[in-house]
């Protein structure tokens, strides 16, 4: 008999019915405790990267971390909550079940311009396994993975024959060698484009690139890998120079400069040079033409260099407060500068963060009003946009500058 109010759950009376309810039991509690330590480890690491972030955020200059830097940390224990996650998976079945399904659910489509290479994991056996008769297809389930394969390298053997004629002496015929990007050199433009990708666009150093072809059997040095850049680098001049034109004939462009390390050979040290670059993007407001840049060095950040980048240009430049763009913009008639909403903002973020400027919390908060029109009419049509910001983001700005 079992006391009034008494809860406790009956257990079955079959010993094979127990023995089996007591292995779902333990099966049960070793997934709570895989997860229990998985969420463990996951607080452990969040709290080190809190440290982190609290560091960069509000630590010396000295004890800030570089970007680069914050980014390694993220990858890092990103990796090693993936780690613990698989772990853990390999402990408890039910576990490793239900990140198959988050997995499953977040991956989202493979772009479909991939080439598709199907595999057929068809039964051994065709026949029923009870009479014996044939059976048939009534579906097919279809799982994609990604795949890669490896960066290939191949020889490309040119052979020029030799033709002689038997009847006529000293006569012989032979096409011509064709021309290389490097003269006297090994590689095809294709192998020299690829090195200048991967140096410039994936910031992978020549250094690192000569180890890469040396796990393959290529010796190949650093400095044989510096010449290839360079003469490639000079053979696209005539690209970036169209480029340029092209943007110069935008009817709009930003323009931005920023500090970049020149090596001073004298010296031995490095010096401060600039980038300055031009762009346009008519995406977001549905514009018709590609996106593009150019980048262009120069030793300072004065007024001349402005001028030499976008002579002659005529439209709507985008830019900061910097005062080389007014001067450039005083000395045209045909450029009509447009200042920056983001730099705006930074000057009253930095206010913010002391807490003792309320009207610079206040400015940040009525220019994200101004964003989130800006975000309702992005890529729509110009009228649309135009129409949007005279009715609700004209009244908003003078109110903000009033």
């Amino acid at each position: 008999m079992r006391a009034a109010g008494d809860d406790t759950p009956t257990l079955p009376e079959d010993p094979a019915a127990l023995r089996a309810l007591l292995l779902e039991t333990r099966a049960l509690v070793d997934t709570l405790i895989a997860e229990r330590d998985l969420l463990a480890s996951q607080n452990e690491r969040l709290q080190h990267l809190l440290l982190k972030l609290r560091r960069r955020q509000f630590g010396t200059r000295s004890e800030r971390l570089p970007e680069d830097q914050l980014l390694f940390a993220f990858e890092e224990i990103e990796a090693t909550l993936a780690g613990n996650a698989a772990e853990a998976g390999k402990a408890s079945p039910t576990l490793r079940d239900n990140q198959a399904r988050r997995c499953r659910a977040g991956r989202g489509r493979l772009p479909a311009h991939l080439p598709r290479v199907e595999q057929v994991l068809a039964p051994e056996v065709t026949s029923c396994p009870c009479c014996q008769g044939p059976l048939v297809e009534i579906g097919t389930d279809t799982a994609e993975r990604l795949d890669v394969i490896p960066a290939q390298f191949r020889v490309l053997v040119t052979r020029r024959p030799k033709l002689a004629c038997r009847t006529c002496p000293g006569v012989v015929l032979q096409e011509p060698a064709p021309a290389r990007l490097i003269e006297g050199g090994v590689p095809t433009e294709a192998t020299v484009a690829h090195v200048l990708v991967s140096r410039y666009a994936d910031h992978l150093p020549l250094y690192r690139q000569s180890q890469i072809l040396a796990r393959q059997g290529i010796a190949i040095g650093r400095e044989v890998l510096a010449d290839w850049a360079g003469t490639g680098a000079m053979e696209i001049v005539p690209v970036v120079r169209r480029m340029r034109e092209i943007l110069l004939a935008s009817a709009r462009l930003f323009a931005d400069e920023t500090t970049m390390p020149v090596l001073d050979p004298g010296r031995g040290k490095t010096k401060k040079g600039y980038a300055w670059a031009i762009a346009r993007d008519d995406r977001p407001w549905g514009g018709a033409d590609p996106p593009a840049v150019v980048f262009h060095y120069a030793p300072g950040r004065g007024a001349e260099h402005a001028k030499d980048l976008l002579a002659g240009y005529r439209g709507i430049l985008q830019c900061d407060g910097y005062g080389a763009y007014k001067a450039l913009a005083a000395a045209s008639e045909g450029i009509t500068l447009a200042f920056c909403w983001s730099h705006v903002r930074r000057g009253f973020i930095e206010l913010a963060k002391g807490q003792t400027a309320p009207i610079a919390a206040e400015t940040l908060q009525r220019i994200a009003a101004l964003y989130a029109i800006e975000a309702e009419v992005r890529g729509k049509p110009p009228d649309i946009r135009h129409a949007a910001r005279q009715a609700r983001s004209q009244p908003l700005v003078e109110d903000l500058f009033a």
